[in-house]
C-alpha cells in the first residue's frame, strides 16, 4: 500500500523558511515521480514543483521560482520542499504525491496523495 505523510507546515513570517518533508512507503520510491502540489481555500489544487523520474527533470511553478527547492533521499524514502522567502500568497495546504510515471507537474497525473500539511504565511 502506497503511503506518504507530509510533514513540517505551521505558521510563519512572510520572509522567512520552511522545510516539507513527505515519507513514503510502499513502491519503488526511486522509480516514482513526485510532485508538491498546494491548495489555497477557495482554489484549485496547484502543482508547486515536481522531479519526474521519466526524464529526469525538475518542474518549479513560475510563482515559486527561484525560492522553492525540491528534493528527494532515495536512502530514506524521502523528498522535500524547502521554502524560502515565503510570502502571504504562498499560505496554503502543501500535498506530496507521488506517479508511476508523472507525465507532467498537474494533479490529473498523480495517482497517491498524502494528506497535507498546512503552511501560513503571515505578513
Amino acid at each position: 500500500e502506497v503511503q506518504l505523510v507530509e510533514s513540517g507546515g505551521g505558521l510563519v513570517q512572510a520572509g522567512g523558511s520552511r522545510r516539507l518533508s513527505c515519507a513514503a512507503s510502499g513502491f519503488p520510491f526511486g522509480d516514482w515521480s513526485i510532485g508538491w502540489f498546494r491548495q489555497a481555500p477557495g482554489k484549485g489544487r496547484e502543482g508547486v514543483s515536481c522531479i519526474s523520474r521519466r526524464d529526469g527533470s525538475t518542474y518549479y511553478a513560475d510563482s515559486v521560482k527561484g525560492r522553492f527547492t525540491i528534493s528527494s533521499d532515495n536512502a530514506k524514502n524521502s523528498a522535500y520542499l524547502q521554502m524560502n522567502s515565503l510570502k502571504p500568497e504562498d499560505t496554503a495546504t502543501y500535498f506530496c504525491a507521488v506517479d508511476r510515471v508523472g507525465v507532467d507537474c498537474r494533479e490529473i497525473w498523480y495517482d497517491y496523495w498524502g494528506q497535507g500539511t498546512q503552511v501560513t504565511v503571515s505578513s
